[in-house]
């Protein structure tokens, strides 16, 4: 499932430029309806010769229906690499730093991998529609 979604973000690719976003940062978005609580965490950034600047964030206060885990509901997005497109697009009000960021380990490793052999990519659309899409994902391959 992880990979499926590593996978699909190449479709989503396009090149970022330099900004003032930096790892330890956490925002307000303009979110789905119903999860105004939503927090964007900027957890690492990559330079990448021809894209620019990859964040990887984690996303915590969403509702994604999915229904491979107990409950239906999974309360985080654990990892989603996004170019400065996506933060602009999305971003509305820094709330703070934080030093003790999310684990998002594990889904950037496998995102690595996929990115590094030419078959993931970094999404260039706005979170709100990130989650959209991830939501849509995860519920075709119930």
């Amino acid at each position: 499932m992880k990979k499926l979604i590593a996978l699909l973000t190449g479709l989503f690719s396009i090149g970022a430029s330099a900004s003032d976003y930096a790892i330890g940062q956490v925002w307000e978005y303009k979110t789905r309806e119903g999860e105004i609580g939503s927090r964007l965490y900027i957890v690492h950034i990559d330079d990448h010769e021809k894209i620019g600047k990859i964040y990887h964030i984690f996303v915590d206060g969403v509702a994604i229906k999915n229904p491979h885990i107990e409950g239906g509901v999974q309360d985080v997005l654990p990892h989603a690499p996004v170019d400065e497109k996506t933060l602009e697009l999305s971003l509305t009000k820094m709330v703070g730093t934080t030093k003790q960021l999310p684990d998002i380990s594990e889904g950037y490793s496998i995102w690595k991998e996929a990115f590094d052999s030419g078959e993931g990519g970094v999404f260039n659309i706005s979170i709100s529609q990130i989650i959209e899409y991830i939501e849509q994902v995860v519920g075709q391959n119930a």
